[in-house]
């Protein structure tokens, strides 16, 4: 599985109040949610991730409740993958289950400029950037399975 994009970055202790904040909870459509990801810290990101982008962050991305609607509504705003230097456990799981790859990159942020074009392999983790190969844990096993079926759903509808 290869995913190509433009970078959009974001620092450490992104939580999920801040990818989604809570008074759109209420919300279950992905296209409604999609249009308040990361709101608080980047009132354009809607737009900016409509194009298809990898976001790259540093430590603990998706801290915080372990609300599943933050992995929707990053995927539904057109967000490819995710890359930072640690997630919340139950955040990449929700990532995984909803069909958007997240990739652990040790100094993601250090290594990885706003707005440069990467191409990551999710199997192996290799992430191309700017003529260099960084290298990530990639995803393999039943997890790569969920994802290559678009989800937790899909997959399961596909094993009946």
């Amino acid at each position: 599985m290869i995913l190509e994009g433009p970078v959009v970055k974001f620092g450490d202790k992104i939580d999920t109040d801040i990818i989604i904040p809570a008074r759109h909870l209420k919300y279950t459509d992905p296209q409604y949610l999609a249009q308040h990801a990361m709101e608080p810290l980047d009132p354009e990101f809607y737009k900016k991730a409509s194009k298809g982008v990898i976001i790259v962050a540093g430590k603990v991305f998706g801290m915080g409740s372990s609300r599943e609607q933050a992995a929707i509504a990053l995927k539904a705003a057109g967000v490819k993958a995710i890359v930072a230097e640690s997630f919340a456990r139950i955040f990449y799981r929700n990532c995984i289950n909803n069909g958007l790859p997240v990739i652990v990159l040790p100094k993601a942020r250090e290594e990885i400029e706003e707005g440069s074009n990467v191409r990551i392999n999710v199997e192996t983790g290799e992430i191309d950037v700017d003529s260099k190969r960084l290298v990530g844990k990639g995803i393999t096993g039943m997890a790569l399975e969920i994802l290559r079926a678009g989800g937790i759903m899909e997959y399961l509808n596909k094993i009946k």
